[in-house]
């Protein structure tokens, strides 16, 4: 489970807030790897809002939000199969110092497993560190 010394709230915004989220985005550097023109990161704040992430490449929409607790999310990947989408959940825990995500993800397509496991470490766990020690 990912750990990070940030509050929840900090941890919480950078996953919500679009402009807290394009930095994690450029941290992961990510938009390098990416051929066509990418869409900006947008991140609606309301349930049942949109979502863009790293250039277009996952998109979806926010289930249910409760703040600095839960997010849980219709989550997919641009190349799946049309109405293809996985279920992710990240519960913010308090521990001391800083937050743990309780992190799940389910319903994606068979075979995708270790490659969705290598992408959220790679594009999420690691640069939300930097960013989140930044301050």
């Amino acid at each position: 489970m990912p750990t990070f010394t940030a509050s929840r709230k900090r941890v919480y915004e950078a996953l919500t807030d679009s402009g807290q989220f394009d930095k994690v985005t450029q941290a992961s550097g990510v938009m390098k790897e990416l051929s066509q023109r990418p869409e900006p990161t947008r991140i609606s704040p309301d349930e049942g809002g949109r979502f863009v992430l790293f250039g277009g490449y996952i998109v979806g929409r926010h289930i249910e939000l409760v703040p600095h607790e839960l997010i849980v999310q219709a989550w997919r990947v641009g190349n799946w199969n049309r109405g293809v989408y996985s279920l992710v959940r990240f519960e913010l825990l308090d521990v001391s110092p800083g937050t743990r995500i309780v992190f799940d993800h389910t319903g994606f397509p068979t075979g995708n497993a270790a490659h969705l496991a290598a992408g959220w470490q790679a594009h999420y766990w690691d640069p939300l560190e930097k960013i989140l020690a930044a301050g």
